[in-house]
């Protein structure tokens, strides 16, 4: 949340760093009028587009203190990245960036209900910047129609199965099943076999 002045603010503390790593922004802040011991303060931070929700909020007048825990926390959600992109090696799966070369590009006359769509990498975090996170199954919103005034897509992620929400212009084009990759293709008969039952 910002302040009147512009400024970056949690509560009483203006965040002046932030690193975000995976699913977690790593903040640091300052209150300079703090009078009880806690002028610097290192926290998680998530967003859920209506506001931020601090967490494991570490307080200190000690600034390398707080600044040593920022670093290691840091740290601590790049290793966690690392054994998740690891596991998918281990699987097998091929996770290299979808270029436009790659998918078909969408026109605002295009219906993307149950198409699956790619995400522009440049929207996503530089560590999700892989097909494991591009690739996503439009299930509906008023952007998912053609023609419409509404821009928002509600999508499942085909990779973990993850319902989350994107722009219309945040989609960089669609792509056949037959050009998935060969776990996309495994997520995608899993996901609409789930919902064939749930029709039943």
């Amino acid at each position: 949340m910002s302040g009147k002045t512009g400024k970056r603010m949690a509560g009483d503390y203006e965040i002046f760093q932030a690193v975000h790593i995976g699913d977690k922004e790593i903040v640091l802040g300052e209150n300079p009028q703090d009078t009880t011991g806690a002028e610097y303060m290192c926290a998680f931070c998530q967003n859920n587009a209506l506001f931020d929700l601090y967490s494991d909020v570490m307080c200190s007048n000690d600034f390398p203190e707080i600044a040593e825990l920022f670093g290691r926390r840091i740290a601590e959600q790049a290793h966690s990245m690392q054994a998740e992109l690891n596991k998918m090696k281990a699987e097998g799966i091929s996770d290299h960036i979808i270029t436009p070369s790659d998918c078909l590009p969408i026109s605002h006359s295009d219906d993307l209900h149950n198409k699956v769509i790619v995400i522009r990498p440049e929207v996503l975090h530089r560590e999700y910047r892989r097909a494991t996170c591009q690739l996503k199954l439009c299930k509906g919103g008023f952007g998912a129609y053609p023609n419409s005034r509404g821009s928002a897509c509600v999508c499942a992620d085909l990779y973990t199965g993850k319902v989350n929400r994107y722009e219309r212009m945040d989609i960089m084009g669609t792509m056949e099943p037959e050009k998935l990759p060969q776990w996309a293709k495994e997520r995608l008969e899993a996901l609409s076999r789930r919902k064939a039952d749930l029709e039943r």
